[in-house]
């Protein structure tokens, strides 16, 4: 089963439909109480975009906190933002509001989510803020940057299987986010 944490986000649907194609998901809000318990029952965690900030994700900082060592965590949009901020990133106001736009971006071919997919591709970001790259952790590697204003797409931790996406891949305007979704997936089922 996985887990997909929503925080109050009008995709949260298409992602769960993206994900679920082999695999059962359970839809939880991000201040639900039994999301403890199913988090503990989880085989993975995805963690939706949403309105607001890291700050206004219910419990979804102790979930990370609490889970990163044991279970493959992907965050997306608020989702990545919060999940630099648990591990020390300052989050910001990116260089320019991207609210249904379209991105080219640039990937690190090492990437276990990035496997198959192309060096640059399409991706939607609908988002105002980004993870500084400054205070980003050394724990983490960018992944992905977006081609035009270099803001990190995409982390990815380099010990625990802790990742996040900036951008949208649940998206009709993101060409590769079945590929990225299956990949998260395989690595779920590969531990």
């Amino acid at each position: 089963m996985i887990l997909l944490i929503d925080n109050y986000d009008s995709f949260t649907h298409n992602l769960a439909q993206l994900i679920g194609t082999d695999h059962d998901v359970v839809i939880i809000r991000n201040d639900s109480t039994n999301i403890f318990r199913l988090a503990e029952q989880a085989n993975a965690i995805v963690i939706s975009p949403g309105p607001g900030t890291p700050a206004e994700t219910g419990y979804v900082k102790e979930i990370i906190q609490q889970f990163y060592q044991r279970k493959p965590l992907l965050g997306i949009c608020l989702g990545h933002q919060t999940i630099g901020e648990v591990f020390g990133a300052k989050v910001i106001t990116a260089k320019e509001i991207r609210h249904g736009k379209q991105s080219v971006i640039n990937t690190d071919k090492t990437s276990q989510l990035f496997k198959g997919t192309s060096d640059e591709y399409l991706v939607m970001r609908y988002h105002s803020l980004v993870i500084d790259q400054k205070t980003l952790p050394k724990e983490f590697i960018v992944t992905a940057t977006a081609a035009e204003d270099q803001e990190i797409m995409a982390i990815e931790h380099q010990t625990y299987p802790v990742f996040g996406l900036q951008f949208h891949p649940e998206s009709i305007g993101t060409s590769m986010g079945a590929v990225i979704i299956k990949n998260f997936i395989q690595l779920m089922e590969e531990r």
